[in-house]
């Protein structure tokens, strides 16, 4: 009756539910099957190293400097590249607020053209077939603006401690840089001791923002956990598990920058927005009525009103058929087509927010719907990429170095079983400690396999470290309850059990404090190995130990002479 009362208990145990329960979910996560073609197979998602693909090293394009200008000079550069008008500055004033700019031109100017040059407020007044301007703007904007025009590519003004840095986001040389500041009266600021405040690359902010971009890019593609990692501040490293090099580099290569622009004359068009003003996109779809691939999208307000401004200056909404809205993709162009009469009318009076980009009826439509899908729901990148450096591993040799990760975690379970069968010669106490080390990678498994978390050869060797911690603290919990070589009393027993426990805590927060910074950090592959080791632990100490020390004292009371 004691017996079947202590059998009971056991079952009923929190610690044993709570153990018994982590196992179920581990394999239901895993869902491990064996087919005859493809041998044992699992949902757990492995590593370039242990499943064979490719790899990419890109550099990002830009450039970060310090410069400085005549204002005078960069407004007349503005308005000559975008406007293709001479004009003649009358004068330039440094006030409180910014920089107040005076200039004539002998053509009409008009105030929405100066509007859209987009560099400041401006007062347009005409007399005597003169047209006199009176602008004001700031230094920054007009430096950024120029540089943005000349290279067309987005330029960023960051204040920094020593004055204010411009983040040009394309590939551009100091001598070039040089050259485009001559001509507007500027330089290169230099430093105390005489060096140009110049470097190539771009700052940590947009190095991050890319990073994060490929990320959501490349996980949209349904390739879980890709890792995607920063080496210095120009440089970016991806792991491409079971991709071939070819697909691999047209997808991290491309920039994903998708635009609208509308038709004015001819083959002339006009600019109307980029994607970072498209606020939401939906799956793809397929319209019966034409047969068209597309995908839905909807526009920010500032969008919205950007082509609702655009249809009416062009004249798209009176004339739509003479006006196409078209779409780019990299500048590819993904879709072009009149407005319908009905939303044409309908933009006479309110912006419109859902569209679609549609990109044909052809067999290959839908793959091409999907990846501008994929563009639009990352976003643009916010520089060029340029590969740099790549390789590929082939499939065949990820699965010598998986079978031989699987190789060595056996070995070294039965290395330790070993040691331990000769410390303690009791084969009550080695089945459950080999069994509890065997689930406690088991549980390891399950939680990389329910959160998608890539397994590589560094994460193998962080289950090893696992394996071993985790017999240390069995040894502790073993030593700590024999008394004598024997079962001690139940006061004595509570009294070593915890005991025992507080050097375990004590032990697993030195690891976990030890491996922190290698996961907050980010040192490549050191990272799988830190956060391995660390769930390991975590998943020990709370689930495997205590489930542990409440079946080793039954173990032991029901064969207290299991001996060799």
């Amino acid at each position: 009756m004691r017996d079947e009362e202590q059998e009971q208990s056991i079952y009923r145990d929190y610690r044993i539910i709570l153990f018994a329960l982590a196992i179920i979910a581990s394999l239901f996560f895993i869902q491990p099957w064996y087919s005859s073609d493809e041998g044992f197979t699992s949902k757990l998602n492995y590593g370039l190293d242990l499943q064979g693909g490719s790899w990419l090293q890109v550099k990002l394009q830009g450039a970060v400097a310090q410069l400085d200008a005549d204002s005078g000079l960069l407004v007349r550069e503005i308005v000559s590249i975008n406007l293709g008008e001479n004009i003649e500055i009358r004068s330039v004033d440094e006030i409180d607020d910014g920089t107040k700019v005076i200039f004539t031109s002998g053509s009409i100017l008009t105030n929405n053209q100066m509007e859209q040059l987009g560099i400041g407020q401006s007062t347009v007044s005409r007399s005597n077939n003169i047209t006199e301007v009176t602008l004001h703007t700031s230094k920054v904007t007009l430096i950024s603006t120029y540089l943005s025009d000349s290279l067309k590519a987005e330029v960023i003004p960051v204040l920094v401690s020593d004055g204010m840095e411009y983040e040009i986001r394309t590939a551009v040389s100091q001598e070039e840089l040089e050259r485009l500041m001559t001509v507007v009266g500027g330089s290169i600021v230099t430093d105390l001791r005489g060096d140009a405040i110049y470097r190539e690359g771009v700052t940590v902010e947009t190095r991050d923002l890319t990073k994060d971009i490929l990320s959501e890019k490349l996980n949209s593609l349904g390739l879980k956990d890709i890792p995607v990692r920063t080496v210095g501040d120009d440089y970016i490293i991806i792991d491409f598990a079971g991709m071939d090099l070819a697909t691999a580099k047209n997808i991290a290569e491309r920039p994903g920058k998708f635009e609208i622009r509308i038709a004015t004359q001819g083959n002339e068009s006009r600019h109307v927005l980029y994607g970072d003003e498209i606020q939401a996109v939906s799956i793809v779809g397929y319209n019966d009525n034409d047969g068209q691939w597309y995908v839905p999208f909807t526009l920010t307000d500032a969008g919205a009103l950007a082509l609702q401004k655009a249809a009416i200056e062009t004249g798209a909404t009176r004339d739509p058929l003479s006006h196409n809205l078209i779409m780019y993709l990299d500048d590819r162009e993904v879709y072009s087509a009149p407005l319908s009469h009905s939303a044409a009318a309908r933009l006479e009076d309110v912006p419109i927010y859902s569209w679609q980009a549609s990109t044909g009826p052809e067999e290959d439509s839908r793959a091409r719907a999907e990846q501008l899908q994929i563009h639009l729901r990352a976003g643009a990148l916010p520089v060029n990429v340029e590969l740099v450096g790549s390789g590929q591993v082939d499939a065949t040799l990820g699965k010598q170095f998986k079978e031989q990760a699987v190789l060595a975690g056996f070995l070294a379970l039965f290395g330790v079983a070993f040691v331990i069968y000769r410390k303690y010669n009791k084969k009550g106490i080695l089945i459950p400690m080999v069994a509890t080390s065997v689930s406690e990678v088991i549980m390891i498994l399950g939680f990389a396999a329910a959160t998608g978390w890539q397994l590589d050869l560094a994460s193998i060797a962080g289950i090893i470290a696992v394996i071993g911690t985790g017999i240390d603290h069995l040894v502790i919990i073993t030593d700590e309850v024999l008394y004598e070589g024997k079962l001690p009393p139940k006061k004595v027993y509570l009294s070593r059990i915890t005991k025992a426990f507080s050097i375990i805590f004590a032990a697993a927060a030195t690891t976990i404090l030890a491996m922190s910074p290698l996961v907050f950090m980010g040192f490549g592959a050191l990272k799988g190995f830190a956060i391995t080791t660390i769930v390991g632990v975590l998943i020990g100490i709370f689930i495997a130990r205590p489930a542990y020390a409440r079946v080793i004292p039954e173990v032991l009371e029901t064969n207290p002479n299991d001996t060799d």
